[in-house]
């Protein structure tokens, strides 16, 4: 008998949390989490991303997105020309001018050698020239 009990001890101490673990099937965290679809991007993964006008040439990239005080996306802010932060000139276009596109079909692999659609954009493409956004004012933060 005293070899029993410090083993069903140890054996309710291991199972306790399991049952502490489950939450009841009506509370939120049973229900099913948002998943991420094409179309739906972090704003982290959509900062960097170059811009291409419709001649396929590269007019800047996004640095910065804008949200009103609703959390609507109003704006995306473009630098353009500069070279390592120098002479850059930041200007802020409407989000709903920008396409965003998938030019090559980018896929990644992982670890298990599944290769699966990565759920941001490979570029934008806003109908402009470099010239033209660089006479637009300056962004000021």
């Amino acid at each position: 008998m005293r070899k029993l009990f410090p083993a069903v001890l140890i054996a309710c101490s291991l199972a306790s949390p399991l049952a502490y673990a489950q939450a009841p099937k009506n509370t939120p965290a049973n229900e099913a989490a948002p998943v991420a679809a094409a179309g739906k991007w972090r704003a982290s993964k959509v900062i960097g991303v170059n811009v291409y006008n419709n001649a396929n040439e590269k007019v800047g990239e996004i640095s910065e997105i804008i949200i009103d005080s609703a959390g609507k996306v109003e704006s995306a802010v473009l630098s353009v020309g500069g070279f390592l932060g120098m002479g850059e000139h930041l200007v802020a276009v409407p989000m709903n001018e920008l396409k965003f596109a998938n030019e090559a079909g980018k896929t990644t692999t992982g670890s298990t050698s599944s290769t699966t659609k990565e759920w941001y954009p490979d570029r934008a493409v806003l109908n402009v020239t470099k010239d033209q956004l660089k006479s637009m004012p300056q962004f000021k933060y």
